[in-house]
């Protein structure tokens, strides 16, 4: 009889148990579920200028709190944008790094409002040995001949920064900026406004051109004279002649001459005749 009972109890304990927990991971699921949402991830690296398809893209749980702004929730909603920033795989697609609805893939992509993009050619120096790479920043050096005042003066060449903080956008056909090896290549393309487009294409016919790169943090802006053979030796610069004073104008004194009325008259002196006046 007793064991009958303890075994009732027994069972009605387990029933219990069970029941507890069949409630307990209801209500966990419940608020896991209510805590999370669907956002869209890339499935693989995407480089910048490339368009997105719904097989480069996958979705993941992500909690709600923390949740960055201008996130997807479904692959479709990203069909056909184009990447102007590199994404690596498992990140979240956001808005500020797709260009604009209905941008093509490409270069043109990526270039910012307002602004131009122009190709010049390079070498292993002037490229500065392949260290200039996409995203980097580059000040552009003109070599050319500085004409002289003087029409007998022969002319003296001279170098000078005509261009500071000019984005790279491409070396060769490669815009990928997440790669950091040095590539020696024959052209790099960058990223200037259209008046800066116009000082770079007139310094490239007028003289040879070299790139300078620069700290992608410094924003300082030196203004330049440029550098001339005789400051490059050291040499004093000879001062320009001074400009010769402008000519006086003559005065011219005029005298007035009075004309005096004076009396004359004839005297005679023997077979000789003379005029006396007073």
């Amino acid at each position: 009889m007793k064991n009958g009972r303890a075994l009732a109890m027994l069972a009605i304990a387990l029933l219990a148990g069970l029941a507890a927990v069949v409630f307990a991971s209801k209500w966990l699921l419940q608020t896991s579920s209510g805590a999370t949402v669907p956002v869209a991830v890339a499935s693989d690296d995407i480089n910048l200028g490339q368009p997105i398809n719904e097989t480069m893209i996958r979705t993941v749980n992500w909690p709600k709190d923390s949740l960055p702004p201008g996130t997807f929730a479904a692959p479709k909603d990203l069909d056909g944008r184009v990447v102007r920033a590199s994404l690596t795989r498992g990140e979240p697609v956001l808005e500020s790094k797709l260009a604009p609805v209905g941008t093509k893939g490409g270069l043109s992509a990526v270039i910012g409002e307002g602004r131009r993009a122009i190709t010049v050619r390079v070498n292993d120096v002037v490229g500065v040995a392949g260290f200039a790479l996409p995203g980097n920043y580059v000040d552009v050096i003109v070599n050319t001949q500085e004409p002289q005042k003087k029409t007998d003066a022969q002319d003296q060449s001279i170098s000078k920064i005509v261009l500071e903080k000019i984005l790279v956008l491409a070396v060769a056909q490669q815009v990928n900026r997440d790669d950091t090896a040095p590539k020696v290549v024959n052209a790099v393309t960058l990223e200037v406004t259209p008046e800066q487009a116009e000082k770079l294409d007139l310094a490239r016919s007028v003289g040879t051109l070299s790139l300078v790169l620069r700290n992608q943090v410094d924003d300082n802006k030196l203004v330049t004279e440029g550098v001339t053979k005789q400051t490059l030796l050291g040499q004093a610069v000879p001062l320009p002649a001074p400009a010769p004073e402008p000519a006086r104008p003559m005065r011219v004194k005029y005298v007035a001459h009075e004309q005096v009325k004076r009396d004359c008259i004839g005297v005679l002196s023997g077979v000789t005749g003379s005029q006396e006046c007073f």
